[in-house]
């Protein structure tokens, strides 16, 4: 089993932690937020342009779809943007969420109290270690914030599993949220919206169930149960719309899915990769309709910017269209 690091809780550690402000969630409440997309839609220039062309696409596509995607990769849920992502689950804009073990990690940790701090990218990496703090991008997170929250939670909720039946993670997952007092997967098992991680074992969640699971054979994890959902959401889906935050095997398992109903009705894609080196993670959906995991008449845009920027103006836009219909 692995043993997480001792911190030696230094006055240079304390002064440093003490003196950064900790990462809060967001949410999106203000109707002047929303009508910064139509703002863009004025500047319109290079992407100001695409983004309120995003925006109005995905409002104008989710009104009346039945399979509502997002999917989005996991240093965004150590931001703020986890509170935006949180709200779009609770309100039901989206029904079905792919991404990346690293989202159960950070959410597991805030959700448990645990904090992070707003850090700087050009922070001294080697004095960082010494003093036990990761680093992911300008964001600080002492280590014991980290590992060790994930690995208890996941522990807790293991041991309270029945052992007579067979457990997907999305329902791992659910049973995960109804222990954290917000973020991603409380709003997940409030909505019953499956939240899906291909790669579940990549991740301190994913070490946590392969450790517990060395002196646990009794549990019964069958992950192909997620793959179950995933296909009873897309082959019966009469509409699926698809909003693709970065890139990597969220993006690809969303998109890999929506092949075998002919392909999405609808996406935007939100990256900051280009497809210049063929990645996946900057494809753009013309791509994807060569394969047949975009209809070739779906709308489609990509916008290119970093999420934390695009995706407040959109989802206030989202939201405020959501409650106007209600």
């Amino acid at each position: 089993m692995r043993r997480w690091f001792a911190v030696d809780e230094t006055a240079e550690r304390r002064r440093l932690l003490e003196s950064l402000e900790p990462v809060e969630d967001v949410t999106i409440d203000d109707e002047n937020v929303a009508k910064l997309v139509e703002i863009y839609d004025s500047i319109y220039g290079f992407m100001a342009g695409h983004l309120s062309r995003a925006a109005r696409l995905l409002a104008r596509c989710l009104s009346d779809a039945d399979l509502r995607v997002i999917s989005f990769t996991a240093n965004l849920v150590a931001t703020g943007l986890r509170g935006i992502l949180a709200q779009l689950i609770r309100e039901r804009v989206f029904n079905l969420v792919v991404t990346t073990c690293g989202t159960v990690d950070h959410d597991i940790a805030r959700g448990t109290g645990h904090r992070y701090y707003k850090g700087y990218f050009e922070a001294d990496d080697r004095e960082l270690r010494r003093l036990e703090i990761h680093r992911l991008g300008n964001i600080f997170i002492p280590f014991e914030n980290y590992g060790p929250p994930v690995e208890k939670t996941t522990y807790r909720v293991l041991d309270g599993l029945d052992r007579n039946r067979e457990w997907g993670i999305y329902e791992i997952l659910w049973e995960i949220g109804r222990e954290l007092r917000d973020g991603i997967l409380r709003a997940a098992v409030e909505t019953s919206t499956p939240v899906i991680v291909p790669g579940y074992l990549d991740g301190a969640f994913g070490t946590a169930l392969f450790t517990y699971m060395q002196t646990h054979r009794d549990l019964k994890i069958n992950p192909f149960k997620d793959e179950e959902v995933m296909a009873n959401r897309f082959f019966s889906a009469k509409k699926a719309v698809g909003l693709l935050i970065g890139g990597g095997i969220s993006k690809h398992h969303s998109i890999w899915w929506a092949q075998f109903r002919e392909g999405f009705d609808c996406v935007v894609y939100m990256t900051t990769a280009v497809e210049y080196d063929g990645s996946l993670s900057g494809a753009h959906p013309r791509e994807a309709i060569s394969w047949g995991k975009v209809r070739p008449e779906a709308g489609h845009i990509v916008v290119y910017g970093d999420a934390t920027i695009l995706l407040p103006p959109i989802a206030a836009y989202l939201l405020r269209r959501l409650r106007r219909r209600e």
